[in-house]
């Protein structure tokens, strides 16, 4: 081990779908020493899977991975697990990388290179925030619009496709998510979300609740000055003065 290295055994995740990349990145940590690779995964559902089984000091995250990519990995694994990103793309922020992240490796990199990122990680607190709750939104363009949400149930990864959610609600800090008569819940606010979905297609007709426009039965009167949205599955869900004017600027003025 290099001289003035951290004697503690340092626990690790690998995440890259690339096989000589997971090679790499074993080789190095064997030249080092004190490093123990708790798992090796060749996609995100396995990475979730394993930080959730294994708990690691720290995670080597592959950033494009067919399946789920290293962002929505990380949107799954939670802010608790220090990251460091593997990636050969920079045109992906590194502002975002270096202000969140421990730190990043651009392929291809040196093992001076990666004894750097072992130790930044082995002089983080145990306790350390690592402040990534917003990464993916922060490194994606202003313009993106995701066409699936993934949430995670214990080691199990759900992908509801947008065109398959019938509506979102509030739920404290979580949102249900009802997608082919079945309510998923994600630890994220109704606003975060409303903010990353297409509002031609999502309108927010309540403080409570996000609906999908192509999911609209119809509208009916509720009381003298509200209405309540029936779904095409039946469900009922109220609109408020604000959600209703926004259903008349999309659908017209006959709603």
């Amino acid at each position: 081990m290099p001289e003035g290295l951290n004697q503690t055994l340092l626990k690790v995740v690998i995440v890259d779908d690339e096989d000589l990349a997971r090679m790499l990145l074993r080789e190095y940590c064997t030249q080092l020493g004190g490093i123990e690779i708790l798992a090796e995964c060749p996609n995100g559902f396995e990475a979730v899977k394993a930080v959730a089984e294994h708990k690691p000091d720290a995670v080597f995250l592959d950033v494009q991975m067919p399946k789920l990519d290293g962002f929505e990995v990380l949107e799954l694994i939670g802010a608790e697990t220090p990251i460091v990103f593997v990636t050969a793309f920079d045109q992906y922020a590194m502002k975002a990388f270096e202000a969140h992240a421990v730190d990043y490796l651009l392929k291809p990199y040196s093992l001076e290179r990666f004894q750097k990122s072992i130790e930044k990680l082995r002089a983080l607190p145990k306790s350390a925030p690592t402040g990534l709750a917003s990464l993916a939104a922060e490194v994606r363009p202003a313009d993106h619009r995701p066409e699936r949400i993934v949430v995670r149930d214990g080691a199990k990864v759900h992908i509801i496709p947008l065109h398959k959610l019938d509506y979102v609600e509030a739920q404290d800090d979580y949102v249900a998510l009802r997608s082919e008569k079945r309510n998923f819940l994600k630890q994220q606010t109704l606003s975060s979300l409303e903010e990353q979905l297409d509002a031609r297609r999502f309108v927010r007709v309540h403080r409570s609740y996000i609906v999908n426009i192509e999911r609209i039965a119809r509208i009916e009167p509720f009381t003298k000055d509200s209405r309540v949205l029936v779904l095409q599955d039946g469900s009922q869900i109220p609109v408020s003065r604000t959600g209703h004017v926004k259903l008349k600027e999309i659908l017209g003025q006959d709603v």
